[in-house]
């Protein structure tokens, strides 16, 4: 192989210029409009995409906000449906406990009329004797004691028990002997004392001194001028010198602010009467009554139809029996315990008829 570089042919300046740096100019003017097209087709279908994808956007967010408001009300209405709920529940709670108190209740009154008959009975004739025994000793009312007893009696007489002789005769004892006691009428005797203690501040004192009653100047003027002057001469002379008979051996004077407290301590002292009658404290009641009747005929005018009344009154009082020995009935409660004692066979019912009433709530809710 040479070495030698081929020459290359000669360059003819005067030779016309070649077409191709034109059709260079304009292959690159073609393929710059072309790129320009492109990029305008680009720069277009990209701003489609970006309003494609705005308005996407748009109606995703108009959905989301219409699913959030759904949302929001479906939440609001689960709120209210739960309160419902439970308010139901409280309901049917309160139900419920009202189920369990009538189911405890009927299991009561099932308990109850699961006794036998006689055990009622004595039930009410215990309770007879108790009301008895409290009106003895709390108020001393004989008359309710003894109706009660003869409730009792009466409720025993009704069922013929030959295990309830001793009961029945113990009673029948109690009975005659409430008969056997004097009757006190406590409420007849407060109610007098009470009477006496309003009347006591009109009833006159033993020198307790009235005017005579003037004559009405009618009277005067029928009998004259010179015997109506004569008249009124002498009923002002009369005043003036006053001539009492005195038929009382030691005379009790008192001054008019002695009158007052006397009035006050009659009244207290027949209080006083009238609370040892309550408590039917006897002594105490009969000393009371002859004390204020000492003083009511020692300071009052007994003269008068009013103190008189009110001596009688206290008189009366005086004799009534008051602190009678009252009974204890202890052969009534002696016998009905003895009775009450002796364990009796009963048929324990069964107990699927509870069961049965509970079941019906239920059923309802």
């Amino acid at each position: 192989m040479s070495s030698e570089i081929p020459s290359l042919p000669p360059i003819d300046t005067a030779q016309p210029v070649s077409p191709a740096p034109a059709s260079r100019r304009a292959s690159t003017i073609i393929v710059a409009v072309v790129g320009l097209v492109l990029l305008g087709w680009q720069w277009a279908d990209t701003r489609n995409r970006i309003a494609d994808l705005q308005d996407e956007l748009v109606r995703r967010t108009a959905d989301g906000d219409n699913l959030a408001k759904e949302g929001r009300v479906l939440a609001k209405e689960a709120q209210d449906r739960l309160q419902d709920l439970q308010g139901k529940v409280g309901a049917l709670e309160a139900r419920l406990n009202d189920s369990q108190g009538q189911q405890a209740a009927l299991e009561a009154m099932y308990q109850d009329f699961s006794r036998t008959r006689d055990d009622r009975v004595l039930g009410e004739v215990d309770q007879a004797v108790a009301i008895a025994v409290q009106q003895l000793q709390l108020a001393g009312n004989v008359q309710a004691a003894l109706f009660a007893l003869q409730t009792a009696d009466a409720r025993l007489g009704n069922i013929d028990r030959p295990q309830w002789l001793p009961l029945r005769k113990a009673l029948t004892g109690d009975i005659e002997t409430l008969k056997a006691l004097p009757q006190v009428d406590a409420g007849g005797m407060v109610l007098k004392l009470e009477t006496l203690i309003g009347r006591l501040d009109n009833l006159p004192l033993a020198f307790e001194a009235k005017p005579k009653a003037e004559a009405s100047k009618a009277n005067h003027a029928e009998l004259g001028w010179l015997k109506g002057l004569w008249l009124d001469f002498w009923t002002e002379f009369s005043q003036l010198v006053r001539i009492e008979r005195m038929d009382r051996p030691d005379p009790a004077l008192l001054a008019p602010s002695n009158a007052v407290f006397l009035r006050e301590n009659l009244k207290l002292r027949l209080l006083n009467a009238r609370l040892a009658l309550l408590s039917r404290d006897g002594n105490s009641f009969r000393e009371d009554v002859r004390l204020a009747a000492q003083w009511l005929e020692r300071y009052f005018d007994t003269r008068n139809s009013a103190v008189e009344a009110a001596a009688q009154d206290l008189a009366e009082l005086r004799k009534a029996p008051v602190g009678v020995d009252l009974p204890t009935l202890q052969a009534s409660q002696s016998a009905l315990r003895s009775l009450m004692a002796v364990p009796d066979k009963r048929v324990e019912a069964a107990p699927a008829a509870p069961a049965a009433h509970a079941a019906k709530p239920a059923k309802k809710n």
